[in-house]
């Protein structure tokens, strides 16, 4: 079997296609959530919190300094801030317990979906051909005694 027709087969089975699914619409799903906390519940609450922008909320380290220049010759080469974005930090953990507590919801009505399919109660089982031949046998004995 040629490479190419068994990847063809591997990418066709079900799972594959399920998983690929399950990734996109979960990476939309994180951007719809991604949205809500940046756009809608961060705002309010850096106006509660005194008009902070969640996003610039951190603790710089070393500040950063703009080169020198003498000329077009560089004399001390510009220097980044190090901080700790503990803002943006804040606005990822909300994202993920939106996200996590979504999924949660989902998998909770999945559960109370497919318990009730089994509480349904299911139909008898068809008899087997014994039990049928047994079922005639009676019947005829019982016939039989009735005539005589």
């Amino acid at each position: 079997m040629s490479l190419i027709k068994e990847f063809r087969e591997f990418i066709m089975k079900g799972n594959v296609l399920d998983l690929a699914i399950a990734v996109i619409i979960g990476g939309a799903f994180g951007k719809i959530v991604t949205s809500l906390v940046n756009d809608i519940l961060m705002p309010p609450i850096g106006i509660l919190l005194g008009k902070v922008d969640f996003k610039q909320l951190k603790l710089v380290i070393q500040s950063g300094k703009d080169a020198v220049m003498n000329g077009t010759q560089v004399v001390s080469p510009a220097v980044s801030e190090v901080s700790l974005n503990y803002g943006a930090f804040i606005q990822n953990t909300i994202d993920f317990l939106l996200i996590g507590f979504c999924i949660f919801i989902v998998l909770k009505a999945y559960q109370k979906v497919t318990m009730k399919k089994k509480d349904e109660p299911a139909a008898p089982p068809e008899p087997t051909n014994e039990e049928k031949l047994l079922t005639e046998i009676r019947d005829l004995l019982k016939e039989k005694r009735i005539t005589e």
